[in-house]
């Protein structure tokens, strides 16, 4: 069994999309209608056949409390791996990016916190 599919609800797919491809840096793989959604996930552009990463809509009511919750609590909704946490968080603060976290050596661990514009916190993380 291995991973497919994994989502994070976004606020607003048309701004997550611009923020996951254009700040971020993944790749578009699916964008079909429907209805008021989209189903759009996107993957890596070093994986372009591995996980992909749905860009789900906030619309169910159970949602916004859980998206609030993680949020106020400083709890990442996912968690993206990077060669070097520090050139990365330095690529992103110059793309105006907002972190709740700076780098943070933790063991072999470095991880840094993101705003995503779209209602998350994200974790981007070196030598786990």
């Amino acid at each position: 069994m291995k991973i497919y599919i994994t989502s994070v609800f976004v606020d607003d797919q048309e701004k997550a999309l611009c923020f996951y491809t254009d700040v971020l840096g993944f790749r578009k793989k699916h964008d079909i209608p429907m209805g008021e959604a989209r189903w759009l996930t996107l993957v890596s552009p070093d994986a372009p056949d591995g996980t992909e990463l749905l860009l789900e809509p906030s619309g169910h009511p159970a949602v916004p409390p859980y998206k609030t919750a993680l949020v106020q609590d400083g709890i990442p909704a996912a968690s993206f791996a990077v060669d070097d946490v520090r050139a990365e968080y330095d690529r992103l603060r110059e793309l105006g990016t907002e972190f709740t976290q700076e780098p943070l050596e933790m063991g072999g661990v470095t991880t840094a916190v993101l705003d995503d514009t779209c209602g998350n916190l994200i974790q981007i993380v070196q030598g786990a």
